[in-house]
């Protein structure tokens, strides 16, 4: 459950945003969201060499 807090944080801040009518604010924190999902997910992993 922990892990999903972030993912339900940005849902509540994304669904806020368009009650408020602020739907371009939205969609850009939806987008950088977005990319950073996938930056984590294929950016290139540090190897140890110990």
């Amino acid at each position: 459950m922990k892990a999903f807090v972030p993912w339900l944080v940005v849902l509540a801040v994304i669904l806020a945003l368009n009650a408020l009518r602020l739907r371009p604010l939205a969609t850009a924190v939806a987008v950088a969201w977005l990319v950073y999902c996938i930056w984590t997910w294929v950016r290139p992993r540090r190897r140890s060499d110990d």
